[in-house]
């Protein structure tokens, strides 16, 4: 299990906007991702060091939005000014995460406008609602992966996260410590973070000096 992407909301109105301001401040373009027609989102992904990237998603006005876990948790983010939603993990086999979780990944997909398609499997999602500082898992099922989609130069090298009790709650402590690969974690109360729970920062260190992403 290794950390795979860092996941940032903006409404349908303001992604254009964030996207310039954030691949401006990493000096990585973003790439348009496509529509994930069976959660009613849409992103943009920009690489990144340590087959990494990240990832900006809208919610899209589509029955689809309401009726997922993932639509549903971008479009409550949105609503409320978006903002850092996740960090995800990946795994060539969520046999062990489906046993903890009883029950089997949901599967996803998504065509870019180059007509090229990704495919993956995911779980977690619903326990990220509310709960902004847990992880959810995925498993890619394409070669496809959206950190070699243009030239990366920046890399991850600390999240602040908001969290009392520093994941406690989590099945995979181990797993999602060991799956770091020399990204620090650092905690916080959440009465810093206006009592929310999540991502409060993602720190990258790139050519031009270290970014902190708010």
């Amino acid at each position: 299990m290794r950390l795979d992407h860092v996941s940032y909301v903006a409404s349908h109105d303001q992604i254009s906007d964030v996207v310039n301001r954030i691949g401006s401040q990493i000096g990585t373009a973003f790439i348009d991702g496509g529509i994930h027609p069976k959660f009613g989102t849409r992103n943009f992904t920009a690489p990144l060091l340590n087959g990494q990237y990240i990832e900006v998603v809208c919610p899209l006005d589509h029955p689809a939005t309401d009726a997922t876990p993932f639509g549903q948790a971008v479009k409550k983010k949105a609503e409320a000014g978006g903002g850092w939603l996740t960090w995800v993990f990946s795994s060539n086999e969520l046999s062990k995460v489906e046993e903890k979780f009883g029950r089997k990944a949901a599967d996803g997909y998504r065509t870019r406008p180059d007509g090229s398609e990704l495919k993956w499997k995911q779980i977690g999602v619903k326990e990220i609602v509310g709960a902004g500082e847990l992880p959810f898992f995925i498993q890619w099922l394409t070669d496809n992966h959206p950190s070699k989609d243009g030239n990366s130069v920046a890399k991850i090298t600390k999240i602040v996260i908001a969290d009392d009790e520093k994941l406690a709650d989590s099945w995979f402590q181990d797993e999602i410590q060991s799956g770091l690969k020399d990204v620090e974690i650092e905690w916080v109360k959440p009465e810093s973070n206006d009592g929310d729970k999540g991502i409060v920062t993602v720190q990258l260190t790139t050519p031009t000096g270290v970014i902190k992403l708010n």
